[in-house]
């Protein structure tokens, strides 16, 4: 199937594949292949025209997040020349709407990895307890299930490469399926209710919630602090916060709860209602084209 996008809301496929929200696509030549949904997605971008197999037009305009209006986010979260450089560069990065439970799974396991070994853990955990199916004559692997993986064994999910994260999938899995929490309903909640909820799971900390609710539940509003909006916000920011915190903030030791609270909300507030967005620009900016 194919489909036109309009010119005047940019998209870049590349970009939005490849900078960090998810882990389970892979380029092949000139197409991308993700898994994602219980079904394997091939799609591929030329100029303004999208190409994809296995799903229909609405997956594509849903999950690529093709209904936000990048003008309007970027007139909104252009509030100064450096965040600007970061939308010239990156232009047409959008985000995605990743499923809930996959999206949460996999950032209780991305915690303080790089996304080469979060993409070989997430593989290793779908060859184990998802479905295997074939597309174009390769084996591919669903994302497993909230029952399949609250019944995995720890020493199960330890084979998976997952060290010490493998007992907080374990109990989160338990945890939600014991109580029948369902992920979606935090769509419908506030931004700080959804996120006081997320708190509440084993292995979720300030940066995995706020990343489940930006790259699958569409807050935009999410602020994730990493180690590189750490440093754009600490570089180019610098000026909104005492030169004390400042001075910490570039020993580059580990966030506490409140420093990462105080940097999260510098982000929401100077950027408003799509300081998401404002914060995926500065953060693959920053990560590929401001390295120092």
């Amino acid at each position: 199937m194919e489909f036109r996008l309009d010119p005047s809301h940019p998209f870049d496929l590349n970009l939005t594949l490849c900078c960090g929200q998810a882990f389970r696509w892979d380029k092949q030549s000139y197409w991308w292949y993700g898994t994602t949904q219980g079904r394997v997605v091939k799609i591929r971008q030329e100029v303004n025209e999208l190409e994809f197999e296995n799903v229909d037009r609405d997956f594509v305009i849903d999950y690529f997040g093709l209904r936000d209006s990048l003008p309007q986010i970027f007139a909104d979260i252009g509030k100064d020349k450096h965040v600007e450089k970061a939308i010239a560069k990156c232009r047409g990065l959008r985000i995605l709407r990743q499923e809930p439970w996959e999206c949460l799974i996999s950032y209780i396991c991305a915690t303080y990895k790089n996304i080469a070994a979060i993409k070989r853990m997430l593989l290793a955990l779908s060859r184990k307890f998802g479905e295997q199916t074939c597309f174009e004559g390769k084996d591919y692997y669903t994302f497993p299930t909230l029952e399949k993986l609250s019944k995995a064994s720890l020493g199960e999910l330890a084979k998976c490469e997952l060290g010490y994260r493998a007992k907080y999938v374990s109990q989160t899995a338990k945890t939600i399926r014991k109580s029948g929490f369902d992920l979606e309903n935090l769509r419908k909640m506030s931004y700080k209710n959804a996120k006081k909820a997320l708190l509440e799971f084993p292995g979720v900390g300030q940066k995995v919630a706020d990343c489940v609710l930006l790259f699958s539940l569409g807050k935009l509003e999410a602020f994730p602090v990493d180690v590189w909006v750490r440093r754009a916000v600490v570089r180019h920011y610098a000026h909104h916060f005492p030169k004390e915190f400042v001075e910490k903030m570039l020993k580059g030791e580990s966030l506490s709860c409140s420093e990462y609270n105080k940097l999260n909300a510098f982000g929401r507030e100077h950027f408003g209602k799509y300081a998401g967005y404002a914060q995926e620009y500065l953060y693959h900016y920053e990560r590929v084209c401001c390295k120092s």
